[in-house]
């Protein structure tokens, strides 16, 4: 049955007969649809815990509904049953589509505006809130679990391998070097890849300044095509393919699945979201890592900003003032320097203000746990430029899945690089082509 912000019947008469207090009549229940399973989700149910603990108005109620698809979907198929939640995660490659369902999303500046509460966007991460604003800057969902992929490395290896455990490669060269090397002090392979599609091939365009597709990545407009078949793209995976087949890069999977290949000491590095630290750390427990930032080409200059993924909270429409005003007030303790701050500490994901990421260097954090600080320094290096503030491209999901395909027939010898992009390319913009009925 769905949650109900109205006292039941039951209560009432409890209430009636002095066996509840006031405030309790007068709690408004907010219910918070998301994805994070297992760790994460106590980490959820903790962060509600505490703003019930808070104030005494609102009762936030997390209600997990499974992976990010299982959750967006949950999400569309309530609003059009009119038993929509209050908020729901979605992860940032559904952006656009929520900007598409008009009527469907309440946006979050207008939120907080209309409740009254505090809200600056100038205090948030702006290569965060860059992700998830309009063409006139106005944020429209708020960020919450957003990451970055970096490099783990093995010390020990290194330190085997001849090489300094604490200089991770900076450039790709050096990736190559570093990677020949721990192969001959006798590791199977130099390095494999979480996310192939968000790490090598999105955030890789956002590092060296390139777009991903026209349209300012689909911030533009959403008559836009992909471009990641561009040279540059093809030099990149070309030269993945030719290392894969010595195993100075060796596929483990579209997801996190190569993430025992690190953990077993197979491979010596490992490119994954900086959400990852946690696992990284649970894992490894036979040897020293590391944490470096993303290799970049050389000769196509230095490095830009990487991009975030992970997920934010939309809310959507149909509810009434005072339930909004609960999920305003909410979102101001969610954004808090000290809930953000743990957040960050515990899980490994992004704070998603300045205020928390200071208050995590002045905690002694990051000095505790050398290479924390490299997700936010990549993201806040440079001032992101059309092709490195994000993507907001329809049927994106359907659209990784593609360029997962093509990938993987290049690293199996089936394709050549430039085909095989070629190939996702076209069969990227054939959905974009769709998204664009549907939204028109």
């Amino acid at each position: 049955m769905r949650l109900n912000r109205k006292v039941t019947i039951l209560a009432a008469a409890a209430a009636f007969a002095g066996g509840l207090p006031s405030a309790a009549l007068a709690a408004t229940e907010v219910e918070w649809w998301h994805a994070m399973g297992g760790k994460l989700g106590e980490k959820v149910n903790e962060i509600a815990e505490g703003f019930n603990a808070s104030q005494s108005n609102y009762t936030l109620v997390p209600v997990y509904k499974g992976n990010y698809t299982e959750t967006m979907t949950a999400a569309i198929a309530a609003f059009r049953a009119n038993q929509q939640p209050h908020i729901v995660q979605v992860f940032e490659v559904g952006t656009a589509s929520m900007m598409g369902a008009k009527g469907a999303i309440k946006p979050v500046y207008q939120l907080m505006a209309e409740a009254g509460e505090p809200f600056d966007p100038a205090a948030y991460l702006s290569s965060v809130t860059g992700y998830y604003t309009d063409t006139d800057g106005n944020m429209l969902s708020m960020p919450f679990n957003s990451s970055t992929p970096v490099v783990y490395y093995n010390k020990d290896a290194f330190a085997k391998a001849g090489l300094d455990p604490n200089a991770p490669p900076a450039t790709w060269p050096e990736v190559e070097d570093a990677a020949r090397k721990l192969q001959a002090a006798g590791y199977a392979c130099g390095f494999t890849t979480g996310w192939q599609s968000w790490v090598q091939l999105e955030n890789f365009s956002a590092w060296h300044n390139v777009p991903f597709a026209t349209q300012a990545n689909g911030f533009g407009g959403i008559d836009t095509e992909l471009a990641f078949n561009s040279p540059l793209h093809v030099k990149h995976v070309s030269t993945l393919a030719g290392w894969q087949q010595e195993k100075i890069f060796d596929y483990g999977g579209r997801r996190s699945d190569s993430a025992p290949k690190f953990y077993n000491q197979e491979c010596g590095m490992y490119m994954n979201s900086s959400a990852a630290y946690a696992g990284v750390k649970a894992n490894a427990t036979n040897f020293e890592f590391g944490v470096g930032s993303l290799p970049y080409w050389p000769d196509a200059g230095a490095p830009q900003n990487s991009i975030i993924g992970g997920a934010t909270l939309w809310v959507l429409g149909g509810h009434d003032d005072a339930e909004y005003k609960g999920v305003a007030r909410f979102f101001s303790y969610l954004s808090s320097a000290e809930v953000q701050a743990e957040w960050h500490q515990a899980t490994g994901y992004l704070p998603i203000t300045h205020a928390a990421a200071k208050l995590t260097k002045e905690q002694g954090f990051y000095e505790a746990n050398p290479g924390t600080d490299v997700a936010i320094m990549q993201m806040t290096g440079n001032e992101p430029t059309e092709n490195s503030k994000g993507l907001r491209l329809g049927n994106f999901v359907q659209i990784r899945d593609v360029i997962n395909e093509e990938l993987e027939a290049i690293w199996a010898g089936d394709k050549t690089a430039q085909q095989g992009l070629d190939d996702a390319v076209n069969r990227g913009n054939a959905l974009l082509r769709r998204f664009e009925k549907t939204v028109n």
